[in-house]
């Protein structure tokens, strides 16, 4: 496994209010993704027990072959993703997001891996998009989930 990308962030909410985000897993991405630096939407288009489809302006986002692992401390979510942005580049990736309570909230890590990406576009993103494209998904999560209402 190649790992891409890989980073974390802490986030001022509790652990509880994360697996109360993931009971609709579909919005919690489609929700992270309409925060992402450029885009200007994020709907769910179509849900089903281990995968969600999710457009964008720029195109369609599928993340399949979803598993949650979930304990009293800890969330982790993993998936397939395909992104295929108009027909500039097609990008597919193996995501981990890992929640883990810690001392001041909850700690996100992210580990972006087996990356592949089509056309001149998608070797350059390959090449060079990794810190900006994680650490704006790090971002976009810690934003989703901080502005959630707590229970």
């Amino acid at each position: 496994m190649s790992v891409w990308f890989e980073g974390n962030i802490e986030i001022d909410c509790n652990i509880k209010q994360v697996k109360l985000a993931l009971k609709s897993i579909g919005e919690f991405y489609a929700g992270i993704i309409g925060l992402m630096p450029g885009l200007k939407s994020a709907e769910l288009t179509e849900e089903g027990s281990n995968f969600v489809v999710i457009k964008t302006d720029e195109g369609h986002m599928t993340r399949a072959n979803m598993k949650q692992r979930i304990d009293d401390r800890s969330v982790v979510v993993e998936f397939d993703e395909e992104y295929r942005a108009k027909t500039m580049v097609t990008t597919k990736a193996y995501f981990v997001d890992e929640f883990t309570t810690s001392g001041k909230g909850v700690k996100y890590h992210t580990t972006i891996s087996d990356l592949e990406s089509t056309g001149l576009m998608g070797f350059f993103y390959g090449k060079f998009g990794a810190s900006k494209t994680g650490n704006a998904f790090l971002a976009a999560c810690k934003k989703y989930l901080e502005n959630l209402k707590p229970d």
